[in-house]
């Protein structure tokens, strides 16, 4: 049991709270403590000798003892307040008052407690403050005692609390304690499942619940002594830690897991509390079903909940050609409800209009008690009456008369917004009589009437259905279109493709046909080396002597062969690229970009364009561009552009196609 003594309270002379020195197990005659500062201003400096302790434990007081401020004239009061502050009543002689003392309930058998709320006691004592520091006072046990620390001392430190800790590490030890001293100790703080003693004199201790740690930390810096010996094996001051232990973080863990599942199945309740309620399903169509809708259908009652089923089937897609004229009969029968609503709504719109005219009739009559009111108050302010009255009761006249104008003016501004309305609806029906005077005349073609409005709503139902199938032929073409751009993207890739090809080829025909006319060039000087050698020749012939002639004219026939070879080698050369130049459908490096520039147009307009649409998407890049040209050299390329005649009769038009991708299957 803990003894806790408030600061508030008087130190009593024996008091062990209030030794600032460590006690003296070795002298017989008592320790020499200093004196604890008293009420009655002591002189906390001089020493005085404290009680003798008796061998068996029980305390003596001395009789040069500090006076005390309670007069002991009354035996029986001095015991009860020293029973009301926890402690044995005790004389001045250090004998117990009385023997029958239980420490354990807190109160002497037989003298009840002081009790402010007893008659003839009219004190009531003040509130303890929560922030008052405890002083720790002895405890003890049948084979130990326990001493407090140094209330001045700070407080021991401990390491940071483990989650769900239960155990405790304690040290400081007596090296002659055993398991049965520490339980004895410590079993006060609550239940202890289980103690691990190590022979280093410290041990664990483990409790049943978390806060019996807390009370266990209370007796952390206490020094203990194992009877009344003063051996140093037999003392020890304790150090009370928390420890950390896999079996308390493994039951902490459990107990927030549980805690965890509990309060998701409490959401989970709460949500399924505040969540509406589902719909009832709806049923499958089938022809039992169907008949049972169609009954429904017919009676009022029911007409809600049919009308729902038919929405959710038609919704679904369930009306196709062999159900058709199942659904149009259900149709046909929830349309014959329309008259029924119709009067309906003209029922109480007729109950309205005579609650209207109750209220007008009412607040009319309301109006004229006004007016009578107003009257009184009017000919009471005559100069006949009013002399007669006082000027309160003329003040309170005033006052009523204006507070009634106030509210008759209210109530008739009401009433004739109420005849304005009325007046508005009349002049509306006027405006419809005429329609209503025509169909009253034309009462006889009713049924014909009914059977076009049938036509009618059948048909927008053909229409809601073509347009079902119109959205649905979009989706289908929007698809068809993602399709189309991808082969569009497809197809500009391979053009991008040809046209680099094509620009490469360019390049190397521009190359040959450079190297061919270097070759020419080369022939050109050749034959004309070859001429100035026939001149040379000629000369020489007409020099040369008769006598060689012969020899001459056989020379001459073997230079006019070697001349013909060379001429004939010359001319073979320069006729390919003459030829490969007079082949070849484009002349220039400027035509071979228009080609190019013209395909990619035509290829972003699969459909064709114009000649006048080309050359003015052309004339934005060169303004010399002129139609002709363009087509001249769109003609010559059969292959890559291809003129379609489209439209009929004045919208015939003619346009121009990219068809390269077909020129190059066919080559």
């Amino acid at each position: 049991m803990f003894l806790v003594q408030y600061a508030g309270l008087n130190h009593l002379s024996f008091d062990p709270a209030s030794n600032n020195k460590s006690l003296q197990f070795g002298s017989t005659a008592g320790p020499q403590v200093l004196e604890s500062p008293a009420e009655n201003g002591s002189d906390p400096g001089k020493k005085r000798k404290r009680a003798n302790v008796t061998p068996d434990g029980g305390r003596k007081l001395s009789l040069d003892s500090i006076p005390m401020g309670l007069p002991m004239s009354d035996p029986t009061a001095w015991a009860t307040a020293m029973n009301n502050l926890g402690m044995a009543p005790m004389g001045m002689t250090g004998q117990p008052l009385l023997p029958d003392f239980d420490p354990a309930l807190g109160m002497m058998t037989g003298i009840p407690p002081i009790n402010p709320m007893m008659p003839g006691l009219g004190i009531v004592p003040p509130p303890i403050p929560p922030d008052m520091p405890a002083v720790k006072e002895i405890i003890h046990c049948k084979s130990c005692t326990l001493f407090p620390p140094n209330p001045h001392l700070p407080p021991p430190a401990t390491r940071e609390r483990p989650p769900g800790c239960k155990t405790v590490f304690v040290g400081g030890l007596p090296e002659n304690g055993t398991e049965q001293i520490i339980m004895e100790v410590f079993e006060q703080c609550g239940e202890v499942i289980a103690i691990r003693k190590s022979k280093k004199n410290f041990c664990h201790i483990r409790f049943a619940e978390e806060f019996m740690v807390d009370k266990a930390l209370y007796l952390s810096g206490y020094r203990i002594r194992l009877g009344s010996s003063t051996d140093k094996k037999d003392t020890g001051r304790l150090h009370v830690d928390f420890a950390q232990a896999r079996d308390d973080l493994y039951e902490w863990e459990c107990k927030q897991r549980m805690l965890a599942r509990e309060e998701r199945h409490r959401r989970r309740l709460e949500e399924e509390r505040f969540r509406p309620p589902s719909p009832p399903p709806v049923v499958h169509y089938s022809d039992h079903e169907c008949s049972v809708v169609a009954e429904k259908l017919k009676d009022d009652t029911k007409f809600l909940e049919a009308i729902q089923t038919l929405l959710t089937w038609i919704e679904r897609g369930e009306v196709n050609r062999r159900t058709a004229n199942n659904f149009y009969s259900m149709i046909q029968s929830a349309n014959s409800h329309i008259r029924r609503l119709v009067n309906e709504k003209a029922a109480h719109e007729k109950e309205m209009e005579e609650a209207k005219e109750k209220f007008k009739l009412a607040l009319s009559g309301i109006l004229v008690q006004f007016e009578q009111i107003v009257a009184v108050y009017h000919s009471a302010s005559k100069q006949k009456a009013w002399d007669h009255f006082t000027k309160a009761q003329r003040k309170n006249i005033s006052v009523w008369c204006k507070q009634a104008e106030e509210i008759r003016n209210i109530h008739n501004d009401e009433l004739m917004g109420i005849r304005r309305e009325e007046e508005m609806e009349m002049s509306d029906e006027e405006i419809e009589d005429p329609s209503e005077m025509k169909e009253t005349e034309e009462s006889a073609l009713v049924s014909q009437v009914e059977a076009l409005k049938e036509e009618n709503d059948s048909l927008r139902w053909q229409l809601d259905a073509y347009r079902n199938e119109v959205e649905l032929l979009k989706q289908e073409q929007g698809k068809a279109s993602r399709d189309e751009d991808t082969t569009k993207e497809q197809q500009m890739k391979l053009l991008q493709q040809a046209l680099q090809g094509m620009q490469k080829h360019l390049l190397k025909v521009q190359d040959e046909y450079k190297k061919r006319e270097a070759e020419l060039e080369k022939v050109r000087e050749d034959k004309l080396k070859i001429e100035t050698l026939l001149e040379n020749l000629k000369e020489q012939q007409s020099i040369a002597d008769e006598e060689d002639k012969e020899r001459d004219a056989t020379d001459c026939q073997g230079n006019e062969s070697s001349t013909s070879r060379v001429c004939a080698c010359s001319q073979e050369k320069e006729c390919p690229v003459e030829k490969t130049l007079s082949n070849s459908p484009v002349k220039s490096e400027r035509e071979v970009l228009l080609v190019g520039i013209i395909s990619t147009f035509l290829h972003v307009h699969p459909f064709g364009a114009s000649i006048e649409y080309i050359c003015s998407y052309l004339q934005r890049l060169d303004s010399k561009i002129c139609t002709a040209e363009v087509e001249v050299l769109m003609t010559r390329l059969q292959n890559t552009f291809r003129q379609e005649l489209s439209g009929v009769g004045a919208s015939l038009e003619k346009r121009w196609k990219f068809c390269g991708f077909d020129g190059l299957k066919m080559t």
